[in-house]
């Protein structure tokens, strides 16, 4: 622009010139009479107006302004140049220490999340041991999640070296990503050399919580081999008590579908067509699951109850009667023994009475039936005979005697009439219990499966007490492994967490041919430097902009995308990752959603299942873990006496930080010379061009590198290669 105004002013010029040489005369009178070279106004202002030499002066002075005002304009801008140069280095050099924030945040990230997935995995697993259907990929999932945890200890050990490596080498690379910064500021003959410090020079991070966090998982794998045996016997036994209960089941119930009175001979149908039970006192069960032992005795109660209310004789014989008085007697017998039968289980041990009602003759004999006095006696032709009751003719005829057991007159002759004895009682429930059409055939059936079932159910309860103490130390040592993870986060304190200070100095200069002509003389700028600082200022973070979106962004160019990654192997780790500003939110509703998503189990190992999930989920949320700043850290200017006066500063006064400004070698582009010049010292203790800071295992195989270009320091660090 200046040098396109030059050439417009000296056209100009020159036709101004000619002009006046074409015009002017030598002597000429003007018409009052004086001669144009004379002194005085009259040169300046002709009739009026100006002359041409008025106008040729003017234009002069203008030419003289211009020149002088470009040529101070250049002059400021040469000197402003230098100011941002030091800014550029300082911007510069702050953003080293940026990127390196975000690198170790998404390594604190990627371990204490990748801890997380491992202990989901494990817990996950452990309960899935006990759920039936799920337990033949609990091992390999129990398996999968301590493989996660040793990844993860590894990861840790090699993330704090080579953390610590990247820090003792942060002063160096932010003196030469400055450096880098200012060279880049050269233009057509100015030249610009400087670098910047990092403020305080040394670091206060503490990796000790990713040295020290090795998590042992040996107590966990024993425990969980304990309590797989634990649960497979205990899984046998509750199928044993289930087929025996289904037996007891089919007994009273007879199927899954109620059938229609006689197309299904059970407890249930005989009761409902001999007694007419009401669907109240009678009712059906289609599942072994929901049907539980004590509606069979409710049945039973109220059938012999029923019965006994309904007995009458069939007939007006004497016969009719007496089988009448049978059965009266042996339905007062059952139901009295009915009524104390029972079962429980108090949670440590089952227990029942079922009684023994006496299928034939020789059964009457081991019952209260045998032997109470019960029944009335005569004496006939000086001999005494048992009766069914009074109504006997014989007893009428004959001389009354006391009431009598059938067991006293068992083996001698009976009455001629009713015929009455101990074979009448055992003919009563004969035919009941050895054909389907009997309701005691059915109970008979019922009482064996229950006895069955009870043995089976006791067996179950000691494995039950053994599973419960085997998932009792399987949660303990899942909860003391997974404390390693509530200890105190690494603390991220590097060198030039207060921020840099940049210094930038340019040579001597002589303004440009095109700026220098008659009207002003050529402009020397001497030596110049300028000082600036920069910090390193939050940004709200949101979920498109924070520490974890900004690294799998970098990481999608990269690689292609993460969608696929995530959507792999890093399904249960991705998620705990991307949530890391809320990883105890996170990991609580991962943990719920990978136990609720094994579905649920029933029976003795359902129970279990249960407390082992509120356990592990406990565990997890005992953690306590405080939400993580994923704020991205960005680099701003601000005063430099900001960061010179700065805790751990080892930057003295402002007069002091002049003296070294005008120390540094113009021209020097090695970074640990110009440092040394400004008596801050630094070291290269990173060879090679790019240094790897840390490789995120994936645990499907394959890593995500973390690394830093020395070569060229653009961006400093990076994720992914």
């Amino acid at each position: 622009m200046i040098h396109g105004l030059l050439h417009g002013i000296k056209r100009c010029l020159l036709k101004v010139t000619r002009g006046l040489a074409g015009r002017c005369r030598p002597r000429a009178r003007c018409k009052r009479g004086g001669f144009m070279g004379r002194a005085g106004i009259d040169l300046f202002i002709e009739d009026g107006a100006y002359t041409t030499l008025s106008s040729a002066v003017v234009i002069l002075v203008v030419l003289t302004l211009l020149f002088s005002s470009t040529a101070a304009i250049w002059s400021m801008s040469r000197a402003g140049d230098t100011q941002v140069a030091a800014d550029s280095g300082a911007l510069a050099g702050a953003n080293v220490v940026s990127s390196y924030h975000t690198a170790a945040t998404v390594v604190d990230a990627s371990i204490l999340s990748l801890g997380l997935a491992g202990f989901a995995t494990i817990g996950t697993g452990l309960v899935a041991i006990l759920i039936p259907g799920a337990e033949l990929a609990a091992g390999d999932m129990v398996d999968t999640g301590i493989e996660i945890i040793k990844t993860r200890n590894k990861f840790a050990k090699s993330a704090s070296k080579g953390l610590q490596k990247i820090e003792t080498a942060l002063p160096y690379l932010v003196a030469a990503r400055a450096t880098q910064a200012v060279s880049a500021q050269d233009t057509e003959g100015a030249t610009y050399t400087g670098t910047a410090l990092a403020v305080p020079r040394t670091s206060e991070s503490d990796f000790v919580a990713l040295e020290g966090s090795e998590i042992s998982t040996d107590v966990i794998k024993d425990a969980s081999k304990d309590l797989e045996r634990a649960a497979d016997e205990l899984q046998k036994a509750s199928e044993e008590t289930a087929k025996a209960k289904e037996r007891a089941w089919l007994a009273d119930c007879g199927g899954s579908v109620p059938a229609s009175a006689g197309s299904c001979s059970c407890m249930w149908e005989r009761a409902g067509n001999l007694a007419k039970l009401s669907g109240e006192q009678n009712p059906h069960y289609a599942s072994s699951v929901t049907w539980e032992p004590q509606v069979a005795l409710d049945r039973a109660k109220a059938y012999y109850r029923q019965r006994l209310a309904d007995e009458k004789p069939q007939g007006s014989s004497v016969e009719m009667k007496a089988e009448s008085a049978a059965r009266k007697a042996f339905y007062t017998y059952a139901s009295a023994e009915v009524n104390r039968a029972y079962i429980t289980e108090d949670g440590d041990r089952a227990t029942s009475y079922i009684p023994l009602l006496p299928r034939n003759t020789d059964e009457v004999r081991a019952t209260e039936l045998y032997t109470d006095a019960a029944w009335p006696t005569s004496t006939n032709d000086g001999k005494a005979y048992l009766h069914y009751g009074t109504s006997c003719p014989n007893y009428k005829k004959g001389t009354p005697g006391g009431l009598a057991s059938v067991a006293a007159y068992d083996g001698q002759d009976k009455c001629n009439r009713c015929h009455f004895g101990v074979s009448s009682l055992g003919a009563v429930a004969a035919p009941s219990t050895s054909i389907e059409n009997g309701f005691e055939y059915h109970f008979d059936r019922f009482k064996d499966a229950l006895e069955d079932y009870v043995e089976c159910r006791n067996k179950e309860l000691e494995l039950m007490r053994q599973t419960e103490d085997e998932a009792d130390r399987a949660g303990n040592a899942f909860d003391e492994a997974i404390k390693t993870l509530s200890g105190e986060r690494p603390r991220i304190a590097p060198p030039g967490r207060n921020g840099v200070v940049a210094f930038a100095v340019s040579g001597a200069i002589s303004s440009p041919d095109e700026l220098n002509s008659s009207f002003n003389t050529t402009v020397r700028l001497g030596e110049r430097g300028a000082i600036s600082a920069a910090v390193l200022a939050p940004d709200d973070a949101t979920a498109q902009n924070n520490v974890l979106s900004r690294f799998f962004s970098t990481l999608e160019e990269r690689s292609g995308g993460v969608a696929g990654v995530l959507d792999g192997v890093m399904d249960v780790w991705g998620r705990l990752l991307v949530g890391y500003g809320d990883i105890q939110g996170s990991a609580d509703e991962l943990m719920d959603e990978m136990i609720d998503g094994l579905g649920g189990s029933s029976g003795a190992l359902g129970s279990i299942a249960s407390w082992l999930g509120d356990t592990v989920s406990a565990s997890v949320a005992a953690l306590g873990l405080e939400p993580c700043d994923l704020r991205l850290r960005k680099p701003v200017l601000t005063d430099t006496a900001n960061v010179i006066k700065s805790p751990g500063s080892d930057i003295t006064g402002l007069s002091k930080v002049q003296d070294k400004l005008r120390s540094i070698p113009l021209g020097v582009t090695d970074p640990k010379a110009l440092c040394e010049a400004l008596e801050y010292q630094v070291e290269r203790t990173i060879s090679g061009t790019v240094f790897t800071l840390a490789e995120i295992p994936l645990p499907g195989g394959g890593s995500i590198p973390l690394t830093v270009d020395v070569a060229t320091l653009a961006g400093a660090l990076g994720g992914g290669s």
